[in-house]
């Protein structure tokens, strides 16, 4: 029988075609239904346009079917990705404008500090009616979760469903790989550990033909090229023995050391040459790149082009194929609850670990203790992402509050008093997206 994938936030449009198109390269599910939802009826049009260029350009026997509203394809589901963007535009200005206002610089915001403590209070609501549907339509589906902030989304639904869920982010392979390509390396010579928390895990151990890579890593970055290319991460590994895998942009968000002054964000986050230096957030043009225009004109740009079936390196095909496809073993690195698998990070916060898939399900691995300066480093973001999402449940303000005086970068430049007082605007500016705190507000 066809398996049935659910897109929600199809309209999430390069996540979905590459999805699709890794999905329909395996045999098992070459004939599946592919299901896509979205809110916005353009977006979701221009979904399906793509994914039917996709079937067509592969000759799959497949099938694509679309709705506005996932409660019409949920039911039978085997698997279901979420790429959804609650973000309407006066919450952009609200996550980037206001911090701002108090200083603080914000590269991307989706992640971390008040700007994605925000942005996770505002996508909880929506994440939380759709796993309430998957428990009623498809209570036996996998749940694979791209949307950020991704640790405190996927704590709050393993906190409060019964979903078989994990979250899923590419930095992982996708630094291994520039690892590779820097010490002229072939990625199936590579072997590593890599754990911590989403967009902040290090690889504790990287490996080529069995031998340690990284006195090779750090010679590699006595070249300008090879240094300048991520400014943000290259700076923290020389400091701190380990590599992390989010871009610099995202770590120079998360940390105290790169954005606080002017001449910092000059050196370190304004003439990096990797896809994402550290720039500050402009919020027009951020808003102007998800205008429906937009999006039709690179949909039309990307269907002039070659299609290229290739199977790429995203999780969630292979994933699925291990689960309910031909049940081929596969680890990658998931978000998952910390029950006994990093041994000096906060139990039951959400760390990123290895994780083996297979028809029993996930399974995640015992890694031990991250080294001290990791482990300081991650468990600050890591307790400051488990108060915001008790806020979140319980509707405590205050706790959101004291969750944002901790914030590395914040708590660098600001004083409580100013930061309180920023998140309180936050809270108002915001008050229509956040129902957990309507008695407060």
């Amino acid at each position: 029988m066809p398996k049935k994938i659910v897109f929600i936030g199809a309209g999430s449009l390069t996540f979905t075609r590459n999805l699709v198109r890794d999905l329909l390269t395996f045999p098992s599910f070459a004939d599946a239904e592919i299901a896509l939802v979205d809110i916005n009826p353009v977006h979701l049009e221009l979904a399906q346009k793509m994914v039917n260029h996709i079937i067509q350009g592969g000759g799959y026997p497949a099938r694509v079917t679309a709705a506005l509203d996932r409660t019409e394809v949920l039911a039978g589901a085997d698997g279901v990705v979420c790429t959804i963007l609650a973000e309407p535009a006066d919450g952009v200005a609200v996550d980037i404008g206001i911090p701002a206002k108090y200083g603080i610089s914000t590269n991307i915001g989706d992640t971390r500090g008040p700007q994605g403590i925000f942005r996770f209070l505002r996508t909880w609501p929506r994440m939380l009616e759709i796993v309430r549907d998957l428990e009623r339509y498809c209570p036996d589906a996998i749940f694979l979760n791209y949307t950020n902030p991704m640790a405190m989304l996927c704590r709050a639904i393993q906190e409060v469903s019964p979903v078989r869920t994990t979250g899923l982010c590419h930095s992982v392979q996708g630094t291994a790989e520039m690892l590779a390509r820097w010490i002229g390396a072939d990625m199936k010579d590579v072997t590593y550990t890599c754990a911590g928390i989403n967009h902040q895990a290090f690889y504790l151990d990287y490996r080529v033909n069995g031998e340690d890579a990284y006195p090779r890593i750090r010679k590699a970055m006595e070249d300008p090229a090879i240094f300048n290319e991520e400014q943000v991460r290259n700076e923290m590994f020389l400091h701190l023995g380990y590599y992390v895998t989010e871009s610099s942009g995202h770590n120079s968000e998360y940390v105290a050391w790169f954005r606080k002054r002017p001449d910092l964000l000059e050196k370190y986050c304004t003439h990096g040459t990797g896809w994402n230096p550290g720039h500050t957030q402009d919020v027009s043009q951020t808003l102007a790149r998800r205008t429906n225009e937009n999006r039709a004109k690179q949909v039309a740009e990307w269907m002039e082009k070659p299609l290229d079936l290739a199977r790429g390196h995203e999780y969630a095909a292979y994933i699925f194929n291990a689960c309910f496809g031909d049940n081929t073993l596969f680890e990658f690195n998931g978000n998952v609850r910390n029950f006994h698998l990093i041994d000096n990070l906060p139990y039951g916060a959400c760390v990123e670990v290895p994780v083996l898939a297979s028809k029993a399900g996930f399974r995640a691995m015992h890694v031990g203790a991250l080294p001290p300066q990791l482990a300081l480093l991650t468990s600050i973001s890591s307790q400051i992402e488990e108060m915001a999402v008790q806020a979140a449940l319980t509707g405590d303000p205050t706790l959101l509050t004291q969750a944002c005086y901790y914030d590395p970068l914040v708590s660098a430049q600001l004083s409580l008093a100013e930061i309180r007082s920023m998140v309180q605007e936050m809270l108002q500016a915001g008050k229509d997206w956040l129902p957990m705190f309507h008695q407060s507000c």
